[in-house]
């Protein structure tokens, strides 16, 4: 997987993206750029169907043509084609001039053994229930509440409790999601400092795992609800540190692990409306050693509205979890309710920064 470019480059690439697209919505008639964008949710269907059919991880080893890929995935030849069509119209493949198809750098992203592969965040963007989440944003946007819940009688992580095959879908996606913060968050933060670190939420440990091989000296504890952790084994046994962690089950509204330097939460906070953020929060205020670092990954919002990809996740907040992301200033006045004071927000590579806190004391 290639190596990411350094944050400072990446924000000058992404100022050069919005002025271009500017540009673009200046010259290019304006029905015809909002056509463009309806087309947004056609494409992730797209992109779901070929990876549930296994058109990417097919394309692996070499080019083929669609007829191929129909016969090895088992789907019709001709809405094959169509489909691996406009997956090369949109960059994810490419058509060789004998009528091969091959995959691109966009597509190799998609293959389920890529590093960093993106084909679990997929496989739950795409799914049927998700996206029945999302037909119904209008309710959300008009009462303020979850289509999740209204749909499924109950908050969304009582019910993926009761919903083996979309917590899975959900728990691998974390799990991917982690595979991206690890190659943008550790050449931007240094966990070497820490002696114990709580990867609180951890889900299947990918990240914790990844902050001990960086930090030698350190031990990890993981923790998250019992059924989550349930399912680490394999990943942690992989990483060559399992002998470092400490894998305990329990919920964060509840305790979590006492005593630790560091408590690590990636993506956790912006599952939770504000009470229940502070309550998680409060929790770690109490447990953590006194000149402990709290270290929040999150996408934390810019002032303004320029494109950053936390804006549409915060309606996925909205629809689907009850949380919201938020800008520094609001992490700030989230952490200061949990006597907590934000010390800095390091910026990195990707759409996350490091959102890093230190106890108040009397």
């Amino acid at each position: 997987m290639q190596k990411p470019p350094p944050a400072w480059l990446m924000d000058g690439i992404g100022r050069v993206r919005d002025g271009l697209s500017q540009l673009r919505q200046v010259v290019v008639p304006a029905n015809l750029t909002v056509f463009e964008m309806v087309q947004g949710g056609w494409l992730t269907q797209a992109m779901y169907a070929a990876s549930k059919l296994g058109i990417f991880d097919a394309l692996a080893t070499a080019p083929a043509t669609a007829e191929d890929i129909a016969a090895r995935v088992g789907s019709h030849p001709g809405a094959t084609f169509r489909l691996m069509r406009a997956l090369a119209s949109n960059s994810l493949l490419k058509q060789e001039r004998d009528g091969r198809f091959a995959l691109t750098r966009l597509g190799e992203a998609l293959r389920s053994d890529a590093p960093g592969s993106m084909a679990p965040m997929l496989q739950f963007a795409g799914h049927p229930k998700h996206w029945e989440h999302w037909g119904q944003l209008l309710y959300s946007v008009q009462t303020g509440k979850t289509s999740l819940e209204m749909l499924r009688g109950m908050p969304a992580f009582e019910y993926l409790e009761t919903d083996p095959e979309l917590a899975a879908v959900f728990n691998n996606a974390m799990t991917g999601l982690s595979d991206m913060v690890v190659d943008t968050l550790l050449p931007a933060y240094d966990f070497s400092k820490f002696s114990t670190i709580v990867d609180v939420g951890g889900g299947h440990g990918r990240l914790l795992a990844a902050v001990l091989q960086q930090a030698t000296a350190a031990r990890g504890v993981l923790f998250d609800l019992p059924s989550v952790v349930a399912g680490a084994g394999p990943v942690l046994e992989a990483s060559g540190v399992s002998d470092r962690i400490t894998v305990t089950g329990g919920s964060f509204f509840e305790s979590v692990p006492e005593g630790a330097d560091a408590y690590l939460l990636k993506t956790i906070i912006h599952d939770w409306d504000e009470d229940s953020a502070v309550a998680i929060l409060r929790n770690i205020r109490k447990a953590m050693a006194p000149h402990g670092t709290v270290a929040l990954i999150e996408m934390v919002l810019p002032e303004g509205t320029p494109y950053h990809p936390g804006m549409l996740l915060d309606l996925e907040m909205l629809v689907a979890a009850g949380g919201q992301e938020r800008t520094a200033a609001e992490y700030a006045e989230l952490l200061a309710r949990a006597g907590l004071r934000q010390s800095r927000v390091v910026p990195t590579a990707g759409p996350l920064s490091l959102v890093e806190a230190v106890p108040v004391h009397d």
